[in-house]
């Protein structure tokens, strides 16, 4: 069980790219951000995201 990642909060992931939750919840309603819906909350795994900015699709969540 020390392999499993942990699932990141909004906040967290917000912090972690330096941009205000406000992007992360555009990022989202644009469907471009990896994220999960667990009941009402958004959830993230910070390996998804990362490999999200390294491929270069994270250029265009603003378009």
């Amino acid at each position: 069980m020390d392999n499993v990642e942990r699932w990141m909060s909004l906040k967290e992931i917000a912090e972690h790219l330096g941009v205000s939750m406000d992007t992360i919840r555009s990022w989202i309603k644009k469907d471009t951000i990896p994220f999960h819906k667990i009941g009402r909350q958004y959830k993230f795994r910070l390996s998804e995201v990362d490999a999200w900015v390294e491929s270069g699709q994270s250029a265009d969540a603003d378009k």
